[in-house]
């Protein structure tokens, strides 16, 4: 519904964009020689957040859900923070999650 195609590809560009963004935030968070406490959240919701993609139908509140768990977890590291706010932007794409108590 309303949703552009990749010409060729018949993928949704901003599933594109979520998938290239979460690519590199793991491969930082990989990359990343500190440890910190919640780590493993991050890298257990960008795995949500790539399945959400590779799906092909993914959910935008549960997408912002897992922002908001990724942001918290690796906030603070701020090497990480290029590659959390492409994360951001990728999920903004989507649009806002519908409200709560409607449907």
């Amino acid at each position: 519904m309303g949703q552009t195609r990749l010409t060729g590809s018949g993928e949704d560009p901003r599933a594109t964009e979520l998938r290239a963004a979460v690519s590199r935030l793991r491969r930082e968070l990989a990359g990343h020689p500190v440890d910190f406490p919640d780590r493993d959240i991050a890298e257990d919701e960008l795995a949500v957040l790539a399945a959400m993609v590779s799906s092909g139908e993914p959910e935008v509140l549960r997408m912002r859900r897992s922002l908001l768990l990724i942001a918290g977890a690796v906030g603070s590291v701020s090497a990480l923070g290029s590659a959390l706010m492409q994360v951001r932007q990728a999920v903004d794409l989507f649009g806002e999650a519908p409200p709560r108590g409607r449907g």
